[in-house]
């Protein structure tokens, strides 16, 4: 019987000894986001390059760029020929994603390119806080990177669910057919990976890359309590397919508690007089989307949608109200984005 146990124990150490080998925890090296301070380029022109991981730390200096698979020197680029180049780069064994360049003669029209975050959160949500936090990290390292808080779930002070900057976007989540929060969407359509903070690489590569062939401009008043705002939409190429124009009014500067159940913002629960931002208090066009004809997206088109609206009743200070407008597809995708202050005239962001 002492045998048989001991054989028994034997097998079960080897086992077990085989299982630890096979599902060795190795230490993940963390990926690196490779940016450029432009997308398209004159020819002729230069196009600097840097590295940074999630935190925003820079490896630069000690990055190897290559372009079209060949090694250069330092991290600048020019070509004399017209064309897109691929661009990746190096550092300590680990390899970026690919970067698309675009070098043009001039007869091309282009505008900046843009990308929108929208945060599907909830001061009542405890896990909420980690989005924001992604948030923040995303700001750190793209300044084309718009973000719209969509705060969930309860109007009702006795839910414990109740959000006072509460938005019924139930229409918009019902066609993106993501349950639960926290969530974040990339462009309207590209659900953000979870953990969020883990993932800033997915939303800055959309900051990169072939820029759009539209651009937006808008000029934004808010005085004795109404809203005039102009948005205006110009197109480089033909678009055949239906577009819509989204815009929404944000306010910042909202301050109430926040749960916080994650270890990010000293894991602090509750996060007492906690600043909500770029919060979400009005669309003023269907949330999906005003249908833009396509006899008005026709190359070197500018098609205007003007607004003259009272400031929204659930708005607390009128002084810090803003705007956000986008393009989406027929699919639903954002194709360009932009972000402006009352007060604000801008002009068409082309390269």
């Amino acid at each position: 019987m002492m045998k048989k146990n001991f054989i028994l124990i034997f097998i079960v150490s080897l086992i077990f000894a085989g299982c630890s080998t096979d599902y060795e925890i190795l230490k993940s090296q963390q990926n690196i986001i490779l940016t450029a301070d432009h997308s398209v380029q004159l020819i002729g022109g230069t196009i600097t390059f840097t590295v940074k991981d999630k935190d925003g730390n820079d490896y630069t200096e000690d990055a190897v760029f290559a372009v079209d698979g060949q090694a250069i020197e330092g991290n600048t680029f020019s070509s004399a020929t017209v064309g897109n180049f691929d661009v990746t780069a190096t550092y300590n064994t680990v390899q970026s994603a690919p970067l698309v360049i675009n070098f043009h003669d001039g007869s091309g029209v282009n505008f900046r390119k843009n990308m929108l975050i929208e945060d599907y959160t909830g001061t009542w949500c405890g896990y909420c806080p980690r989005v924001a936090w992604a948030i923040e990290l995303v700001h750190n390292q793209a300044e084309n990177a718009i973000a719209v808080g969509i705060h969930r779930s309860s109007s009702v002070p006795s839910s414990p669910n109740y959000d006072p900057y509460n938005f019924d976007a139930s229409q918009l989540e019902n066609a993106l057919g993501a349950e639960g929060y926290p969530k974040g969407f990339l462009n309207r359509t590209i659900q953000w990976k979870s953990l969020e903070p883990d993932h800033v690489d997915q939303a800055i590569a959309l900051t990169q890359g072939e820029n759009p062939k539209l651009g937006l401009a808008m000029d934004a008043e808010v005085a004795n309590g109404t809203i005039n705002l102009d948005v205006n939409v110009m197109f480089g190429k033909d678009f055949t397919n239906n577009l819509k124009l989204v815009v929404y009014v944000l306010e910042d500067g909202l301050v109430y508690d926040q749960h916080n159940y994650t270890s990010y913002y000293d894991g602090v629960d509750i996060l007492a007089g906690y600043t909500h931002n770029h919060v979400l208090r009005a669309c003023l066009t269907p949330i999906l989307g005003e249908e833009i004809g396509t006899t008005q997206t026709t190359i070197g088109t500018t098609y205007t949608k003007s607004f003259s609206v009272p400031v929204p009743a659930n708005v607390t200070n009128a002084a810090k109200v803003n705007f956000v407008a986008f393009v989406v597809d027929q699919t639903g995708k954002v194709v360009n984005v932009r972000k402006v202050d009352q007060g604000e005239a801008q002009e068409m962001e082309l390269l």
